[in-house]
């Protein structure tokens, strides 16, 4: 059959398909053992599927393209089932032979062909692999930017797009500059917001916040002009977080404290308790610096746990509370600690959790003892003994802090 297929080239496309490998393979001279092996999308031995040598520089004609196309989608098919079978080697020896196939139908068709066995390779662990991809899409590149007058946009965005499913982030984010570039220069707004979404979460992806706040901050103002709020919101959810673990608690608190302000516009408020503790949360951490902003953190945590009572969202109505509470006990404050700890019994009443109702106890017995109030905490480890025997968790913790209380009134 080898022999038939290098006589003449009417055989089918399906023997092709699977003679090729025998008849690539045999074509090949052996590799010196001290001497990387060529990266073999660079190959240019004659492929029975191309009606020309592949150093013949002329482009296919449209049926020629055609013909191929059909061919190239049956050795992806072919390449998926062997990775499947098990046969990792072989398959991606056959996709190495669609790559440099895609290579005549244009650099668009062979981009969108890289990112997709690219992002196989990745995924498959396949190094070597990952390799040969970038090194091609790297000189797709070089080529679509030789000319700054004609730069391929679509050509540019699914190269960036490629670089991505290669996990590239570095060439991806200069492909996309270049792209944001080209768009601002056309005055191209739309695609400008498109760019710096893409941006922006690659940007996110890789951990680089700091320019990550510089593009969804770009995009704020965009959204900002424009009035769109779905956007603006998004855009402000992740600024919010992008702050946050930038350690800018100022910027982290005046985004929150926009989105509060467009919640409460649009009568948004069950988003409200989770916020308002984030923002208390903040301003928490800013008093370690400076102590007068306490106040704002017993503010947020209250009105968190207020609107969540109002909407009888009992589980972040004692998320708060449990916060206040804390932050009450940090500053001696225990009177307000046990009013505080008194709502959080109803809270978790209400959210039936035994759990958090066995866990509220403990904490007043822990208030009353620090208050030397022992009658009080022994009440407060008594009930919390009840629930713990309910629940089969804890008994022997309560009943020792029973132990202790006793101890010390019967001297």
């Amino acid at each position: 059959m080898l022999r038939r297929l290098s006589v003449t080239m009417t055989a089918t496309v399906t023997v092709c398909l699977v003679c090729s490998s025998l008849t690539l393979a045999a074509s090949k001279k052996p590799q010196q053992p001290d001497k990387f092996p060529p990266n073999p999308l660079e190959i240019t031995a004659p492929d029975p599927l191309l009606p020309r040598s592949p150093k013949d520089k002329k482009p296919l004609t449209p049926e020629e393209s055609q013909n191929l196309e059909p061919a190239l989608e049956q050795l992806n098919q072919q390449a998926t089932a062997t990775l499947q079978a098990g046969d990792k080697v072989t398959a991606f020896d056959i996709w190495n032979r669609e790559l440099r196939l895609r290579r005549f139908l244009g650099p668009l068709p062979e981009v969108q062909a890289l990112s997709r066995v690219g992002e196989i390779a990745w995924r498959e662990n396949e190094r070597q692999e990952v390799q040969y991809i970038t090194q091609r899409l790297q000189a797709i590149q070089k080529q679509a930017t030789k000319s700054k007058k004609t730069i391929d946009l679509q050509l540019l965005r699914a190269i960036g797009q490629a670089y991505q499913q290669v996990r590239s982030p570095k060439q991806a984010l200069q492909v996309y500059e270049q792209v944001l570039a080209a768009v601002r220069q056309q005055g191209d707004t739309t695609a400008e917001v498109d760019i710096l979404k893409t941006l922006g979460e690659l940007y996110l992806a890789w951990f680089d916040y700091a320019s990550a706040a510089v593009t969804y901050e770009k995009l704020l103002t965009f959204t900002s002009s424009r009035g769109e709020s779905a956007n603006e919101v998004a855009y402000l959810q992740q600024l919010a977080y992008i702050y946050k673990q930038e350690k800018q608690l100022e910027k982290s608190i005046k985004i929150r404290n926009q989105l509060a302000q467009i919640y409460q516009s649009q009568n948004n408020f069950i988003q409200l308790p989770a916020l308002k503790q984030e923002i208390a949360s903040d301003y928490e951490s800013l008093a370690r610096e400076n102590p007068s902003l306490l106040q704002e953190a017993f503010k947020n945590y209250k009105e968190a746990y207020t609107i969540a009572w109002q909407l009888q969202q009992y589980v972040p109505a004692s998320e708060a509370l449990q916060k206040l509470i804390a932050l009450y006990r940090s500053q001696g404050q225990m009177e307000e600690a046990l009013q505080a700890s008194q709502v959080l019994l109803q809270a978790q009443e209400q959210a039936v959790n035994f759990y958090g109702l066995m866990n509220a106890y403990d904490q007043i017995g822990q208030i009353h003892l620090e208050r030397k109030d022992y009658p009080q905490a022994l009440t407060a480890f008594q009930k919390g003994l009840q629930l713990a025997q309910q629940l089969n968790h804890n008994e022997a913790y309560f009943t020792q802090q029973i132990q202790k209380i006793s101890g010390q009134t019967s001297r």
